[in-house]
């Protein structure tokens, strides 16, 4: 829905949720990528996230917004994690 709103289109977004859903983000730039494996690890297995993978961030976005980044992503997982136990429709 983001991805529409953003001006994308219904085609354009088919595509590149495809090309994200494969795992290789190796066209994208350094700061999407880097920002697409933070967001995959805290989905997958936050517990993992290391001083590398935060340093890592702070090295592309700096210090506030990879705060930002990792805030935005566990906050989006927990909406997730909520909706789904309370079995809440998409919108």
């Amino acid at each position: 829905m983001l991805l529409a709103v953003a001006g994308l289109k219904p085609d354009e977004v088919k595509a590149l949720t495809k090309k994200l859903a494969s795992g290789d983000w190796s066209s994208f730039p350094l700061a999407q990528r880097t920002a697409f494996g933070l967001a995959y690890k805290i989905s997958k297995e936050p517990a993992a996230i290391t001083d590398a993978d935060r340093a890592a961030l702070v090295e592309v976005f700096g210090r506030e917004r990879a705060c930002d980044l990792i805030y935005y992503v566990a906050w989006c997982n927990y909406m997730t994690r909520i909706a789904d136990a309370f079995q809440l429709p998409l919108e």
